[in-house]
Parts: structure tokens; C-alpha cells; sequence
């Protein structure tokens, strides 16, 4: 096909390089991505603490990743919309909000998974203790 690139290690390399390097930045410069990241820290260490199936580490997994990336994309569209218009825009807010939005449904979602898997854990060994 026309306007198709070849596979190239190198064009591959570049491509991880970038990712990481959006990675690195997030973790840097966004606050609410630093939150993620020690929540997912958190959640990580209290699951293996309390040696949640592979089923459950999958749901958390997700749940983890999920968050993550949609904070990724959110931040990413804010700087679009930023880019695109530096006055006050009623659809630039609505695209940043809403975006806001998808990250909050989805980390709602994340600790609605988090309490059922880990609270009866959590309350068992509290109470039997």
C-alpha cells in the first residue's frame, strides 16, 4: 500500500523511546499521575501481602493499567486543547472535562474492584487476629 512504512528495529526502538520518555514526563509534571502511581504502588504491595489469586491480580492489573493509560490520554488531550486555542472555549472545557470525567468513572471502577477483592482479605485478617 501506498504511504506504508517498512518494520525497522530502529523505527521500533524510537517507538518505545518516546513512550518512555511520555512516561517519564507524566510522572514528573503530573500530579495525578504520581497519585496513581503510589496508589498502584500501594495496591500492589497489599495484594501480594495478602497472596490474591491470578484471577484477582488480573482484575487488578487492569484496574492499575486502566487508570494509568486513561490519565495518560487525558493529560495528552488537555495539552491538544491547550495547544489548539488559549482563550476560553465552552467545547475546550467540555473536551477536558469530559476526558477528567473518563479517568474519574474508570478509578471509581478500579477501587470498586480494589474493595471487593481486597476488603474481605483485609477484614479477615483483622478479625481473625
Amino acid at each position: 500500500m501506498k504511504g506504508e512504512r517498512k518494520f525497522s528495529a530502529k523505527r521500533l526502538t524510537s517507538a518505545f523511546k518516546y513512550a518512555f520518555q511520555g512516561i517519564r514526563y507524566a510522572a514528573s509534571s503530573e500530579k495525578n499521575f504520581r497519585i496513581h502511581i503510589v496508589s498502584a504502588l500501594i495496591v500492589i504491595i497489599v495484594s501480594t501481602l495478602l497472596k490474591i489469586n491470578q484471577v484477582e491480580w488480573l482484575f487488578i492489573l487492569i484496574s492499575i493499567f486502566g487508570v494509568m493509560a486513561l490519565e495518560l490520554v487525558n493529560s495528552a488531550l488537555e495539552r491538544a486543547v491547550d495547544l489548539a486555542t488559549q482563550e476560553i472555549q465552552p467545547l475546550a472545557k467540555q473536551a477536558k472535562d469530559l476526558a477528567a470525567a473518563a479517568v474519574l468513572v474508570y478509578a471509581a471502577m478500579a477501587v470498586i474492584i480494589g474493595i471487593v477483592i481486597l476488603g474481605p482479605k483485609l477484614i479477615n485478617l483483622f478479625i481473625t487476629n
